[in-house]
């Protein structure tokens, strides 16, 4: 077990006043057997009332509306959570496609996590499964072949995709961040019929270094016949540990977003975002990420666009 003091702190600036700020945060923790709250508290300019609710993939999602004219919003979280064992044996997951088969098609909601997001790569992507693929594979094995292979082909490089780069653009440039890996793991999976989710989280440093650590992270969970949902990470190659904090899941990124939302006036924004992890013996990381925006004439603005033009997104 761990536990990791998390600092999780989005701020928006603008050159002029804008109002009615209207948003939707999961920065709340998953609560599960895999992990456990002890501590949480979120600090949101002007003090709006927050109604936290249940979202269609059963995330915890706060909603406000900042009415008055302001020139910066600021999102905090302040969380301690601890994290449960979580050892996942290869050898303990041997259920093959057909049992796999026997599963999804009596369960809707399985089904829905099929489907491929992009029908026109479906042949490239279906030439990379087929090279992962081997007889009689397991369902966790071709999981775990399918990490590897996105680990040892796409390069990790901060700033060359955003969260607006299309999955046919990420395959091209064979290149991107944690965001990417997960998208592209998620339609491999998808194009054989196994059911998959995009996990929005922490990873949390440790004595090995990890891709992506202490700061918002990506990873996939599968489901696994006669197992259910287990998360893996593509990014560095591994079964998740735990040393990933789990915030949301969804079908993509856009189900996942820590923060989205909507605001009236035209305005210059920038954006930066601050994490922190701290352990239990004073021991801190951090990361910080500036992004400036562009200025845009229109109306209602979303600012979960706005930083996707300039490249914000999870690492």
């Amino acid at each position: 077990m761990s536990v990791f003091n998390i600092h999780h702190v989005t701020k928006y600036e603008y050159d002029r006043p804008v109002k009615e700020s209207v948003n939707e945060i999961r920065i709340y923790p998953v609560l599960d057997n895999e992990q456990e709250l002890l501590y949480h508290e979120v600090n949101v300019t002007g003090n709006p009332d927050v109604l936290v609710i249940n979202d269609y993939w059963h995330n915890r999602m706060g909603m406000f509306n900042l009415i008055t004219p302001h020139q910066e919003l600021v999102i905090e979280s302040k969380l301690i959570v601890r994290t449960l064992s979580k050892v996942i044996a290869l050898e303990n997951m041997n259920a093959g496609f057909e049992e796999l088969s026997d599963e999804v098609n009596n369960n809707l909601f399985l089904l829905e996590l099929c489907s491929i997001e992009d029908p026109s790569l479906s042949n490239e992507i279906k030439n990379i499964a087929n090279e992962i693929k081997k007889p009689e594979q397991t369902v966790a094995a071709f999981v775990e072949n399918c990490s590897s292979y996105i680990f040892k082909n796409l390069r990790y490089i901060k700033g060359i995709t955003n969260i607006q780069t299309t999955l046919q653009e990420i395959l091209k440039l064979r290149s991107g961040v944690c965001q990417d890996f997960a998208h592209i793991m998620l339609e491999i999976l998808r194009s054989q019929g196994i059911p998959c989710r995009y996990i929005s989280g922490y990873i949390c440093p440790n004595q090995n270094g990890m891709r992506g650590e202490g700061a918002t992270h990506a990873w996939v969970d599968a489901w696994i016949p006669g197992k259910g949902w287990t998360g893996i990470d593509p990014t560095n190659n591994v079964w998740v540990t735990n040393n990933h904090v789990k915030l949301a899941v969804g079908r993509n990124f856009t189900d996942c977003s820590p923060v989205k939302g909507t605001f009236k006036g035209p305005a210059k924004q920038s954006l930066s975002v601050y994490v922190s992890v701290g352990y239990e013996d004073g021991q801190k990381f951090e990361d910080i990420t500036k992004v400036k925006m562009e200025k845009l004439s229109e109306d209602h603005i979303d600012p979960d666009i706005l930083a996707s033009l300039t490249g914000q997104q999870q690492q």
